[in-house]
């Protein structure tokens, strides 16, 4: 049988279903945010919504595009497609253009691209072909968990210069797949507690935190005392706890610009906010809890259609969906990124090749941490560091994003019932 022979009935309609219905509330929140009533046509190119409608028809010619390329050209382009995307990240440090105080962006015309946004897609790849290459009974070696964070940290470190915070924190989601394909539970366990000691040491006197190290240390030698060489684990630990308090006064004044600083004492309480520096979370907080049970109703948020909140089709898009549909339709929204999750991570489960279960944990883990932070920072759980919501805000490099790391996967999960 030929591998194009039925190919559409061999993709995952409801994936693809929950794609175009997120793609489309998004775009009618955009529509509701931005709306001007002098442009009466939703595919005016003078309007966002109309620019968004323009990215969404192109993002539809390339899904096509990809369900009609050769499953196995995905592995082979692996490598090649991270290089050149790394290229990419290097170029706009030098003839990127700086938008909202970040160099992110190639700018062509009144268009701009954002790299970052591919190298997601292509990062995924490039670890699936490495775990592709792994015995699955035998696990992974020592020099491929190397590479692995190599494939990780590289994008990272050309992100963290231009400077975009927000973008370069995404790619931990991949330490999700790592954990998935082998890796000890430190992999993930690990930057979770750096991240509690990072703000436990901004909040507490460093010896109380030192000391809360040493008696965390002291117990897991306790419970693990019967096992050789139990005493490496602990040792490391506090080896580790310390450099990461010491280290945190260097990362938080020189790492750290200053917005950053900012947002994290406002969010840990230890600032009145006496610039505005929290204004945004502020609004969206107001907009989302005027929305009550039911919203508002479509095109009649105050604060969304009168500018009160700002980034509003971007990074806040979530509290139009707030104050205009309520919690019912907040709900909603939240409920349809939940089950697209849940359905990717069964289709991840179902492949029959490791190169196609691993890429599907890496779409699964990069939609996780967008839909999960930007959710968070939107109603004030998170410091503001400019993550976009999937399918819905406003954006070019976005949707194309988000749109190639999916239907690569459906691509690959359809080619599945062709591998023995």
């Amino acid at each position: 049988m030929r591998e194009g022979q039925g190919l559409f009935w061999k993709l995952d309609g409801i994936s693809i279903g929950l794609y175009m219905l997120l793609v489309l509330l998004g775009w009618m929140n955009i529509h509701s945010a931005a709306y001007q009533p002098e442009h009466e046509h939703f595919w005016s190119m003078d309007t966002e919504y109309g620019k968004q409608m323009l990215w969404i028809g192109s993002s539809m010619l390339i899904l096509l595009f990809l369900l009609f390329l050769d499953g196995r050209l995905y592995e082979r382009i692996a490598y090649p497609a991270y290089v050149l995307s790394l290229l990419a990240l290097a170029g706009v440090l030098i003839f990127g253009s700086t938008i909202s105080g970040a160099r992110s962006w190639y700018t062509f015309g009144g268009f701009s691209l954002q790299p970052s946004e591919f190298v997601k897609c292509t990062t995924a790849l490039a670890l699936a072909k490495l775990f592709s290459k792994e015995s699955s009974r035998e696990g992974m070696s020592a020099r491929s968990r190397w590479i692995a964070f190599a494939l990780i940290a590289l994008p990272i470190l050309l992100i963290l210069p231009q400077p975009d915070l927000g973008s370069a924190l995404v790619f931990s989601a991949f330490l999700f797949v790592l954990y998935r394909e082998g890796m000890s539970l430190t992999v993930l366990l690990g930057p979770i507690g750096i991240g509690v000691l990072f703000l436990l040491t901004l909040l507490l006197d460093k010896v109380w935190v030192f000391s809360g190290i040493l008696l965390l240390s002291l117990a897991v030698a306790y419970f693990s005392r019967r096992r050789p060489g139990f005493w490496r684990g602990p040792l490391l630990m506090v080896a580790l706890g310390i450099g990461v308090v010491l280290s945190v006064d260097h990362a938080f004044h020189q790492v750290l610009e200053d917005r950053h600083r900012n947002r994290i004492d406002i969010l840990l309480g230890k600032a009145e906010d006496p610039k505005g520096i929290g204004y945004n979370t502020q609004q969206s907080l107001i907009a989302i809890g005027s929305g009550g049970l039911s919203g508002k109703g479509f095109l009649q948020g105050t604060q969304t259609r009168y500018d009160f909140v700002p980034a509003q089709t971007t990074d806040f898009i979530f509290c139009t969906v707030g104050e205009e549909w309520g919690f019912l339709g907040s709900s909603l929204v939240v409920l349809l990124f939940t089950a697209l999750l849940f359905r990717l991570i069964f289709l991840a489960e179902r492949q029959k090749s490791r190169f196609s279960r691993a890429y599907g944990y890496g779409v699964a883990a990069i939609l996780f941490l967008h839909f999960a932070v930007n959710i968070a920072m939107t109603v004030g759980l998170a410091p503001v560091i400019g993550i976009p919501l999937p399918f819905f805000s406003y954006g070019g490099s976005s949707l194309w994003g988000f749109t190639l790391l999916l239907f690569i996967f459906l691509r690959l999960d359809a080619y599945r019932m062709l591998i023995l």
